[in-house]
């Protein structure tokens, strides 16, 4: 069940409240609960588009304070023509951000590049596994892989399935933890989540959600057309004849525009959605931001593509124009009159200077304003309401609202608001202590590992191992530069002289080798690191057995 936002009951506030329909000046503050009050109005599901992607993951933390039903659309993490695969939790966010485009309780959150982006053939529909539900385990595992799912001996990572007789394991993209579906025959007679730690089950769920690892498969038309692409453009044979067979390759999602339409989410929304554009000129600048940077990136990478390849301006296109063909118009500030402004002010006091905030937040009072302080953590709320109660004005420290009432809450919001009409301030870390608020990414999962110290002690030569390609010799960090955006990558040199790079926002992949002895370098594509885990596996599995046997 989804829990209950903590202001939630403010959003009531808004009822019978007359909302603009072309174009509603709100400040950043403000918009989250501005598009709240406007979603609690309409029936009807909701695309709200920002500018950036940070802007985008701000708005989504700020927006969970008063709305439950709401979902990020993320931008994928690689550039045009980069030849790598996006993540994999990325691709099944943006699948389950569209199914839920047809959902009318929703709002879902997409920055410009996540718009425009051009839409994959493929279906983002997930599958759903319900407990007592008939489905024979063979066509489940026919259905995860051609969704893009891998099948392992061992389910370690998301976009990952494992069948052993009765019981599948997989690892949904979209997901923070993997299910154990165990069956009865054809019936789904028990869905439990697992550790992958240990492999040990755990608490039993309902039913089970997977959305579909890749966005861009080798399905539907695209082989037809891969095949058709031999013909007419052999530069590339290598890559359309693999399309054409089926298969699913690191990279393959760098060659969709070459076999999708010139479509992006705004040309495919469901009928009803209503679209709000934040800062539409910052939008439409953005917009025009990517199409040039992936021009530029086509004119420098044009020469490499080799014989017969497109020159640079004749590849189809990524990014596509950002064209709304309809929808709201949320700009910071009204560009003149006539224009519907919301009145959003500020909070007269001086950030961090405990007597002038009290005084502040008990003059708002005095005017029938509620208010809300919203600080990031419980130390944090627990300390600014006995500040407050010590300097005269004493404050409820609840964990959530259950009615408009004045109080302090443990969840901030990145900028506050004070609004006139409805009477409401929202007030964080800003307002109240003068510190800005850490902005922390929406992306799912867990922080990769190379995010701390593990990574820090790594010096070349050393060894690591990669989940799927396995033992390498770290070579360093090497910065690449691509029509002006630089990305950090770790390089990583297996046998017969290849060599991977793993970009910094995906070495959770990798760690670092732990064995004692100097290990014999991997082969990247070989069978040989598959056969080496099968193996351990096989032993751990014979030495559990006999420790039972022993007890």
């Amino acid at each position: 069940m989804t829990p209950r936002p903590p202001l939630s009951p403010l959003v009531d506030l808004w009822r019978n409240h007359r909302f603009p329909v072309d174009v509603w000046a709100v400040a950043p503050g403000a918009r989250a609960f501005a598009i709240a009050g406007l979603k609690a109005s309409r029936d009807h599901p909701m695309l709200v588009i920002t500018p950036g992607e940070r802007d985008a993951e701000e708005f989504v933390d700020d927006l969970s304070l008063f709305h439950a039903n709401f979902h990020l659309l993320p931008a994928w993490e690689t550039l045009p023509f980069e030849h790598m695969s996006p993540n994999e939790a990325t691709m099944a966010r943006r699948a389950k951000a569209r199914h839920h485009l047809s959902d009318p309780g929703a709002i879902v959150v997409a920055s410009v590049r996540a718009a425009v982006q051009r839409l994959s053939p493929s279906s983002p529909e997930p599958i759903e596994i319900e407990t007592g539900g008939i489905i024979e385990v063979s066509d489940l595992a026919i259905t995860l892989s051609s969704m893009g799912y891998r099948r392992t001996d061992r389910v370690e990572s998301r976009g990952e399935f494992a069948v052993r007789g009765g019981i599948v394991d997989v690892f949904p993209a979209q997901a923070d933890e993997p299910a154990r579906i165990d069956f009865w025959g054809d019936t789904v007679d028990e869905v439990r989540t697992f550790a992958v730690g240990d492999q040990r089950s755990r608490d039993p769920i309902s039913g089970l959600v997977v959305y579909p690892a890749r966005e861009f498969r080798a399905d539907g038309a695209t082989p037809s057309l891969a095949a058709a692409l031999l013909e007419t453009d052999p530069w590339n044979a290598s890559v359309w004849d693999r399309l054409a067979e089926g298969q699913q390759f690191a990279g393959m999602e760098s060659w969709m525009p070459w076999l999708a339409e010139s479509t992006s989410l705004l040309d495919r929304l469901p009928a009803g959605v209503v679209t709000v554009v934040i800062d539409p000129a910052r939008a439409q600048d953005r917009s025009r931001e990517l199409m040039k940077e992936e021009s530029e990136l086509a004119e420098a990478l044009a020469p490499t593509w080799g014989h017969g390849a497109p020159p640079a301006g004749d590849h189809p296109a990524l990014f596509l124009p950002f064209a709304p063909e309809s929808g709201l118009e949320m700009p910071s500030i009204s560009g003149g009159p006539g224009v519907d402004t919301l009145d959003v002010r500020s909070l007269d006091a001086v950030p961090g200077d405990a007597e002038s905030v009290a005084r502040g937040l008990a003059v708002l009072g005095s005017k029938g304003i509620t208010t809300v302080v919203a600080m990031d953590g419980a130390s944090a709320a627990d300390r600014v309401a006995r500040i407050l109660s010590e300097n005269g004005l004493a404050l409820n420290r609840v964990d959530s609202l259950d009615a408009v009432e004045p109080a302090v809450i443990p969840i901030g919001i990145h900028r506050g608001f004070v609004l006139n009409d409805p009477a409401v301030a929202v007030l964080g870390e800003q307002e109240i202590a003068g510190r800005r608020r850490a902005h922390r990414s929406s992306s799912a999962g867990r922080l990769p590992a190379g995010s701390g110290a593990e990574y820090r002690d790594l010096r070349p030569g050393d060894f690591v191992v990669h989940h799927r390609h396995g033992i390498g010799r770290f070579e360093g960090m090497v910065a690449r530069q691509m029509a002006g955006v630089e990305r950090d990558y770790l390089v990583v040199a297996y046998a017969a002289e290849d060599k991977l790079y793993v970009p910094t926002d995906q070495l959770a992949a990798v760690q670092k080798y732990t064995g004692g002895d100097s290990p014999r370098l991997s082969r990247m594509g070989g069978k040989d690191w598959s056969e080496t885990k099968s193996r351990v596996r096989k032993a751990v599995a014979a030495v559990a057995e006999e420790v039972v046997r022993l007890h």
